[in-house]
């Protein structure tokens, strides 16, 4: 197993975690799962808008970390 495979697979295990971490940080909108679980104290400790917004960057930007590496090891366990 290569160097480059195990950095990818590291890599992926912790965006995998922080990803879900993120997922889990959201505000819920309402009539879903998160009501379910909990969905009233959400809405009481709400963050504010930009704390949001940047919740929503850092979990795309774990999304396409994600994604990327998924692709990469792709290609290398074709090549290989």
């Amino acid at each position: 197993m290569g160097i480059v495979t195990v950095v990818c697979q590291v890599l992926l295990v912790l965006s995998s975690l922080f990803l879900i971490l993120t997922v889990l940080m959201h505000k819920g909108k309402g009539g879903g799962l998160s009501d379910m679980f909990g969905g009233g104290f959400t809405s009481t400790a709400g963050s504010s808008g930009v704390a949001e917004r940047n919740l929503n960057r850092i979990t795309v930007g774990f999304a396409i970390i994600w994604i990327v590496v998924v692709i990469i090891l792709g290609v290398l366990t074709r090549l290989g």
